[in-house]
């Protein structure tokens, strides 16, 4: 029997006074006996509008009808058919805006719980470890693949499983892209990117750290070992700032640096090997996912006081509702509509020596108010003049988007890119040179994990094909 409860199972989650102060995970995840009640929620629709709603295409009602037989390993290879890191989509992907959003149940009460119930089989079958991959007869053919984030395994996940011999070329000392070194420990375990890494081994995957493309080695050279084709999946690691005086005083962080100190490096133990600002007041500037981490990155590294500062209204904040909710629950103090104008410094003149010189004493801010639409239907902020007020703070974190890293087009002839330094692609992902395709972040600018999850796969087939001559 169908269960037509209009709300879906609530996620387990610590206690908001807790979590606040640990990077355990804040979700706990499903039980078996919640996972069958959800999967009950599902229609099993005939049109599958779900499956029209995900990136790389998880045959949504087929997973979820295993799960209402019980059949959680069969569930878990319907979705590994098309997607390479299962459990890290059913903790990081937006579903709510793409599968669960198409959901039927949505239109009079909540859609199944997608994302959840991914996650409950993907942890399952990680826990259980009954077998191993079966690893495909070799085809003769060898692909280099340029970075090991979401678009980068997901190619490589794809190739293997076709027989060809892949080697991911990472430039940091461990694979996973921003999904180690950018998203923290408490929404995303490392030790679960650690398991799918490990799963795309299993297939023939060979994974090469430390190796930075455009400068270790050219794609060039990659051509002249023998690769056939490079796809490019170096993600968006370029960080932006406002450019408003004070973004040089120390305390100022880039959000890649804040996070990647914290997350990749551990700069939230005892005795860490990087330093970073602990406790104090801290300022997230931006109003996305990331600013969400690294505002509850801050509080859980001892901060008194978090601060997200944010031009536009709640309305227009680009997070996930859910880590916003979080953020709040734990006492993230949300300035909206009001935009930082200038960062203040100590300078004690009367004493050079003072140890707070060139250190962040305040930002200044100016409140705003929203106007007509942009071309992108966002209602666009202005400022209200005469409204400057000042927060004492003595850390400031710029969360407001990042750009794709130029290494690669610099040292890269035939490569175009846009003028925001995106690498221009076609449909299939074929870049302007021959042979070298690209997707996700190094394409789009920062974007979700799920897209470039997408764009990876578009890559595969159409080097698939380009490669065997087979078109799918």
């Amino acid at each position: 029997m169908p269960n037509m409860d209009p709300k879906k199972n609530p996620m387990p989650v610590q206690d908001p006074c807790v979590r606040a102060h640990n990077f355990s995970e804040v979700a706990l995840g499903y039980d078996e006996r919640t996972a069958l009640d959800e999967a009950a929620r599902c229609l099993n629709c005939r049109t599958m509008p779900c499956r029209a709603g995900c990136p790389v295409n998880i045959d949504i009602p087929a997973f979820i009808a295993k799960i209402r037989e019980g059949e959680f390993e069969e569930a878990y290879r319907v979705i590994h058919k098309t997607s390479s890191l299962p459990a890290v989509c059913g903790r990081v992907c937006p579903q709510e805006t793409q599968c669960e959003a198409k959901c039927v149940r949505g239109i009079k009460g909540e859609p199944v719980g997608i994302g959840r119930l991914e996650r409950f089989v993907a942890d399952r079958h990680n826990e259980m470890m009954l077998e191993d991959p079966a690893r495909p007869e070799p085809n003769g053919h060898r692909v280099a693949v340029v970075g090991s984030g979401p678009s980068g395994l997901t190619c490589a996940g794809d190739l293997a499983k076709k027989g060809y011999s892949v080697t991911v070329f990472e430039a940091l000392h461990m694979a996973g892209g921003v999904l180690v070194y950018g998203i923290p420990e408490f929404r995303l375990p490392k030790k679960i990117v650690a398991r799918e890494v490990e799963t795309l081994k299993k297939l023939g995957v060979d994974i090469e750290t430390n190796v930075i493309i455009g400068k270790t080695l050219t794609i060039d050279e990659l051509f002249g070992m023998g690769y056939e084709a490079v796809f490019v999946g170096s993600g968006a690691g370029l960080p932006n700032f406002m450019n408003i005086p004070g973004e040089s005083l120390k305390g100022v962080y880039s959000a890649n640096e804040f996070l990647t100190r914290s997350n990749l490096m551990k700069a939230y133990l005892d005795e860490p090997s990087t330093p970073i600002m602990k406790g104090g007041r801290v300022a997230v500037v931006g109003g996305g996912n990331v600013a969400m981490d690294a505002a509850r990155t801050a509080l859980r590294l001892g901060a008194e006081h978090v601060y997200i500062i944010y031009r536009r209204s709640m309305d227009e904040l680009p997070a996930r509702r859910e880590e916003v909710e979080h953020a709040m629950e734990e006492g993230i103090d949300f300035r909206l509509l009001n935009n930082p104008v200038e960062i203040l410094g100590h300078n004690n003149e009367a004493d050079p020596r003072d140890p707070k010189n060139g250190f962040v004493s305040g930002i200044r801010c100016v409140r705003m108010e929203l106007g007509e639409p942009d071309e992108r239907g966002r209602r666009r902020p202005h400022e209200i003049p005469g409204s400057e007020f000042e927060l004492p703070v003595d850390a400031v974190v710029m969360a407001i988007g990042t750009s794709p890293n130029p290494l690669i087009k610099s040292t890269t002839d035939g490569l175009d890119v846009n003028r925001h330094g995106g690498i221009i692609v076609d449909e299939d992902g074929l870049t302007s040179r021959p042979g070298v395709y690209a997707g996700g972040d190094a394409v789009t600018g920062a974007a979700t994990v799920i897209s470039a999850m997408g764009a990876g796969k578009i890559a595969a087939r159409a080097i698939d094909a380009a490669l065997s001559g087979r078109k799918e």
